[in-house]
């Protein structure tokens, strides 16, 4: 097989202040050791954060600080992971700011992508049956819990001399 044309992979899981991973099976398409190996490489990762209720719904905190954080691994996880470990492949917060002495609605708000493929030339290789999505957060979240899901933006290609040996450099 040649390289794929382009689909997506879509994942969510809900985030409050307690750790919580949801796997990601992506064993029908990667396949290692046989004679023709199959890789995916990831070209991109979109998210979106919602209220849990819906993605219509606004969320906001009165608290000064809350954040939820979220990352995509090659292994499964019992806490959020530093850049510098070799099984993340993307990983981003939202950060919400309020004021506790009124029932307003956020201060500010910001968005962060620590790691986000798009930057990348050639996507992120991957070489594994499933993914992990992870997240956690940080106080109060005055509209409740949060949906973070995720969209990724895939392709397949065989296993060659050349990305087996980037595949082993860039991961455990």
């Amino acid at each position: 097989m040649a390289k794929s044309d382009a689909f997506f992979i879509r994942a969510q899981i809900e985030v409050d202040t307690s750790w919580d991973q949801v796997e990601i099976d992506i064993g029908a398409f990667v396949n290692l050791g046989v004679s023709k190996s199959t890789l995916l490489r990831i070209h991109n990762v979109s998210v979106q954060y919602a209220d849990s209720t819906g993605p219509e719904y606004g969320i906001y905190t009165i608290a000064s600080h809350a954040a939820r954080a979220w990352q995509l691994t090659t292994q499964s996880q019992t806490a959020l992971v530093y850049a510098d470990d070799k099984s993340l492949i993307s990983s981003g917060s939202l950060q919400l700011y309020g004021d506790p002495t009124t029932t307003a609605h956020p201060v500010s708000m910001s968005h962060d992508n620590d790691i986000n493929p798009q930057n990348w030339n050639l996507g992120y290789l991957v070489g594994v049956d499933s993914l992990f999505l992870g997240a956690n957060g940080v106080g109060t979240v005055t509209s409740g819990a949060m949906k973070i899901s995720i969209v990724l933006q895939v392709t397949l290609e065989n296993a060659t001399q050349a990305n087996s040996v980037a595949l082993a450099l860039s991961q455990q």
